[in-house]
């Protein structure tokens, strides 16, 4: 079942077949925010194929994206480590020998539990250093010649949680600020030959696996110290995803786009327990007040 369906198409500011002939691979693509992602390019027009660990998520997954439009095509590649890039480099030949090539990248594989620095040992640092970054460095690796010869554009999933110190997420924090220096390090040296990267960075969206652990049943807090007063959609995501590949950002390179709703700018600083109480006592307060 996907998330998106035909309505998207009439609700959203995007046109129809924005994406016509154009070409997906997307890491993480079974999963939620990165499958979200798929769906919202195959609605307008492109298609994809999906990169995943294990095979029947993988293959479900792209069989629900493919009925999303007629006539699109979604190649569902299982079975694939991102920390290999041997093993990516035979899932683009797949992918351009029945889609014909590839414009776009999303590298949203990624790897998060919940662990304090003293539990966390050293080989679990390291796999989700492996997963996040490393699988981010070959993703790119392996599509560099179709994304060179296409002129595409990449993005990484990235996240804000290196923009202050959050506990227990101490390797995905690492791994993400990597990502982000990556990104930024690429957009300089593929801007030249047409390529463009970028990050997208999402704060708390609903319904997600790592909203569902790093939420720990306080829902109504955590929205409550969101400046937009809600959790982010997956479709919010995918907007930005959208404009990202969009003719719309052909000059937006090495940008990190955050999707939070401000969140972060709450972040662990003062007054953070009681935002926004106290900032509505001093809306609703008369002028001159004493507060």
């Amino acid at each position: 079942m996907t998330f998106l369906d035909q309505s998207y198409l009439q609700t959203s500011v995007w046109k129809p077949d924005l994406f016509k002939g154009k070409v997906v691979f997307v890491t993480g693509g079974a999963g939620s925010i990165c499958r979200v992602q798929t769906e919202a390019m195959v609605l307008l027009g492109a298609n994809a194929a999906i990169v995943g660990r294990n095979q029947q998520k993988t293959d479900e997954a792209a069989k629900d994206i493919q009925s999303l439009r007629a006539g699109s095509k979604v190649v569902s590649l299982p079975n694939v480590d991102v920390r290999d890039v041997k093993q990516l480099s035979a899932a683009v030949e797949k992918t351009v020998a029945e889609l014909g090539r590839i414009d776009y990248v999303v590298a949203g594989a990624a790897g998060n539990f919940l662990a304090d620095f003293n539990h966390l040992s050293s080989n679990a640092f390291k796999s989700v250093i492996d997963i996040d970054l490393l699988g981010s460095y070959n993703t790119v690796k392996a599509c560099f010649q179709e994304l060179r010869k296409n002129k595409g554009a990449i993005i990484f999933v990235s996240a804000t949680l290196h923009y202050y110190g959050v506990p227990f997420q101490i390797h995905v924090g690492a791994a993400k600020a990597g990502v982000d220096a990556l990104s930024n390090a690429l957009a300089v040296e593929l801007g030249p030959i047409g390529v463009r990267s970028n990050c997208i960075a999402p704060g708390p969206i609903d319904d997600t696996e790592g909203m569902s652990r790093l939420g720990r049943g306080e829902k109504d807090a955590a929205i409550a110290r969101v400046p937009m007063q809600r959790f982010g959609t997956k479709q919010d995501i995918a907007d930005a995803t959208v404009y990202l590949f969009s003719p719309a950002a052909t000059y937006v390179n090495g940008d990190v786009l955050v999707v939070d709703g401000g969140a972060w700018q709450v972040g662990q600083g003062a007054g953070q327990k009681d935002y926004p109480v106290t900032l509505k006592k001093y809306f609703d307060a008369p002028k001159g007040a004493k507060l």
